[in-house]
Formats: C-alpha cells, structure tokens, sequence
C-alpha cells in the first residue's frame, strides 16, 4: 500500500460548487481534483436556459471540454495536467474524471438513488481507492457536508470566492480621530479655500490607514467631518469639510440627514466626481430614502442625469407567489414596495393633492424600473442607477451589473449583508462585500455604512433586540 501523502489533496467537487463558480477547477494550486459522473450529468441538466446558473454550467463544461481536447483516454484516466497559475513556484495538480463504476455500500438510511448520495458514494469509494492522499469533498450544500462528516468523510465548503475572513473586516467608509489628535496637531494645520470649500492638510502616522473618501470624524457630537480627498504620502493627506446636510436649509429634494453617518452619505450621492456609492446598513437606516433623494435632485433639478434607473435581484423572503402578468415594469413593481413607500414620504411635502399628482407623473417619467436579468449587454448613459438589495448578487453577477455604466452614469449599490435570501451566499461571499472591498481607495468611489435606524423606536429596537 502506497504511503499518504500528508500535503497532498484529492477534492472530489459537487455540483454546486462548478455552477457557482465555474473557474473553480483553477482554484486549488497544487492539489488534484476529481469530478464523478454524477457532477458532469448535473451539469448537463442545467445548461439549459438564460439564468446566471445556467451559463455557468454550460461555462463549467466548456472549461472541462477545453482541458480535455484531443487527449486520449489513457491520459483522461492519468488526469489531465492543470495550468500552472502565473507567479507560482509550485507544480499545478490535476483533474481526474471518473472513467470507471465506483460504488460503496452506503448506510440503509441513506439509499443511493439521490446525486447527494450517489457522489457521496463515490467519494467513499475514492477513500479506499486512493489511500495515497487525503480525499475532501468539496460542497456548496451544508447537508451533504453534514452527512459526508457524519460518514467520516472530510468536507469543505468552496472559500475561494469569500472576500473577507470575517465581515468584522469589511470597509466601514468611516474612521474617527483619536481624542488627543487635535492637541498633537492641530496646531500645524494648514487649511485654505477653494470655491467656497474649505480643505485642511493633515499630517500624523493615522494617515497611513485611511482611503480616499473615507470620512474623517472627531468624537464629538456636532464636531468635525471631512472626507479625504487626496493622500499625499504615508503621513500626509488633503481632506475637504463635508457639506452639512443636516441643516434645514441645506436639504437635498426636501430630505435632511439625521446623523453623521446619513450627512456622509448625501455627500458621496451628490458629489458628481463620485461615480461608485456603496450604501450598507440595517432596515430603517434610510439607504433606500437618501439615494431617492439625491437622484430626483440631480434629475429633475440640476439635471445631472437623464433618469433613475432601478434594479435589484428578484429573489422572495418566503415562498415564490408564482407567474406575475404585464410588462417588464409591470412585473416588477411588486418587488420594487421600498421604492414606492420613499416616494410617498418624498412627495408628501407638496401642497394639495394637485401638486402631489403632478410630482409624481413627473417622477414616473424619470424613474424607470428594470429586471436583473435584461441588464446582459446594455449600456446606460447619463443614468443614476440604483441596485437595490445587492446583498443577494453574487461577484459576478455585480460585475456584470456595474460594468454596464456608461459615461456619466453614476451606480449606487444598496443592502444589508445580514439579509441575505439566496442560496450558497454568505455575508463574506456576497457581491456588495466583494464590491465595498473591491473599490475602497479608488478616487471615483465612496461607501459608508448607516448604523442608526431612523425609521421608528420600534424598527430601531427590533433591529438590535431580535
């Protein structure tokens, strides 16, 4: 018998994992990879159609086709030699397709006429195969990973596409200054105006931790704000006072911040040098109320942008309700309830309900809504385009999204990472993670993560007590 290799791995992948992520089969350096004939017939079952998880599939098969093209089964059965990752120092493993019947006597309580059980058995049987190495199966299904432990068999779900270690890590668009800052520095501040904005250049080892349009506070209630605007070295950054937007004559389509963390926000949604906005935080924190706002301002006021644009996954909280008649808009109006709610509190200011009525038409007319699943292929030009819920896209499917803006377009992502509803994603998988972490520092960007509800008492107590 062949002794183990303690270092070296054999992961068997499920199906999930390929249709998640198709490039998967590059992922794993220098370790093989197995794929049973389950997997590859699963694949095919769901290469059919227009959804993300459909053109995953059909990706995943190309990668293997492509891998496999013009060898002979010989070298199928050695396994096919993977590409060597650029930079690396190591040897890159290899793919094994099941070319053979393996079966392994499964517990009676587990028949093996599922593809859980089927791959599962196939696995065991890898175990006794190929003591050589340590077999892991690898498996975006928690209940397979479950029963697969259960059996002894060790499982792992696919990390390779987890942004962060801990969502404790993630982006904050925030830092406060030390309370003895102002004594250590203040002092040697220089500050100076330009077109009625006032900038400072601090100096101090903090400089080294922050972004460009991060928001730089004191602790003080009423005390400084600014946003870093430029970082000129390690120790050195230009940062410019942010505009108050909590005051009652500076408010932005009749809405006023009620915190710092809202006040921030607004600046990042009005600033035209801005074209990427991430908005985080808990129901009730008025994600959804300020970018309405900031967009109807800069449409129907400043006339920044053509229309509003919005969109957001079509995924249920509870069980699907079914087929929804109409047009694209049509259909989504039931999912777009948050949209209606803020613009009744944004037309609520006007007088008598004529005044009302032609708000409204006219927002009608600048506001349209999309579904997700048109958005392949188009171009926006001149947009304020709002991605509601993102928590629940993936990395790509962001990608795909943001990708889509055209000159002048300004995107801003919305979500609450603890609110996730699709299947295989994760508050450090999501694609509003991957993008807050993707884009922090870039000088077109800005996030900022609301922490107080504002909503009512009772939603603010709920959302910290249950």
């Amino acid at each position: 018998m062949a002794r183990k290799n303690k270092g070296k791995r054999l992961y068997v992948l499920d199906t999930n994992v390929l249709m998640h992520d198709p490039s998967s089969i590059y992922r794993f350096q220098e370790h093989d990879i197995y794929i049973p004939m389950m997997v590859l017939e699963e694949l095919d079952n769901n290469k059919r159609g227009h959804s993300e998880v459909a053109r995953n599939a059909r990706q995943a098969s190309r990668f293997i086709e492509e891998l496999m093209s013009g060898a002979a089964r010989i070298a199928i059965e050695k396994g096919l030699q993977l590409p060597k990752p650029q930079g690396t120092d190591y040897d890159s493993g290899r793919l094994f397709l099941q070319t053979t019947s393996l079966t392994h006597q499964l517990p009676a309580d587990l028949p093996g006429n599922t593809s859980d059980n089927t791959i599962l058995a196939t696995v065991l049987a890898l175990q006794h195969m190929r003591r050589d190495v340590t077999v892991v199966l690898v498996s975006k299904d928690i209940n397979l990973r479950i029963k697969a432990a259960a059996l002894g068999v060790p499982a792992e779900d696919y990390h390779e596409d987890q942004v962060l270690d801990d969502l404790s890590l993630l982006y904050t668009g925030q830092t406060k200054l030390a309370p003895d800052f102002w004594d250590k520095h203040g002092k040697a501040l220089e500050s100076w105006k330009e077109n009625s904005r006032t900038f400072y250049r601090i100096s101090g080892p903090e400089v080294s931790h922050w972004y460009v349009n991060e928001l730089i506070q004191d602790d003080k209630e009423s005390g400084f704000e600014a946003i870093v605007r430029r970082i000129e070295s390690p120790v050195s950054a230009v940062v410019e006072v942010c505009s108050n937007f909590r005051s009652s004559h500076h408010s932005v389509w009749g809405i006023n911040a009620r915190n710092r963390e809202q006040n921030f926000a607004l600046n990042l949604l009005m600033d035209p040098e801005i074209d990427f906005v991430s908005i985080l935080g808990n129901a009730g924190t008025g994600k959804t109320l300020l970018t309405l706002a900031a967009g109807l301002a800069q449409v129907l006021d400043d006339r920044r942008y053509h229309e509003i644009i919005m969109t957001r996954a079509t995924v249920p909280m509870g069980d699907d309700i079914g087929f929804l008649p109409g047009t694209e808009e049509e259909k989504m109006v039931p999912w777009m309830g948050a949209l209606m709610d803020n613009l009744e509190v944004l037309t609520a200011t006007e007088s008598g309900d004529w005044g009302r009525a032609a708000t409204n038409d006219l927002m009608r007319h600048r506001i349209k809504i999309h579904s997700l699943n048109f958005m392949r292929g188009r171009t926006f030009l001149s947009k304020f385009l709002i991605i509601d819920e993102a928590q629940n896209l993936t990395s790509k499917q962001m990608k795909s999204l943001i990708t889509r803006a055209g000159p002048g377009t300004k995107v801003v992502c919305l979500g609450n990472v603890a609110q996730i509803d699709t299947p295989y994603l994760t508050e450090t998988t999501s694609g509003l993670t991957y993008v807050v972490d993707r884009f922090k520092g870039w000088a077109h960007s800005g996030h900022i993560t609301l922490v107080s509800g504002e909503r009512s008492r009772l939603t603010q107590f709920a959302s910290e007590a249950l």
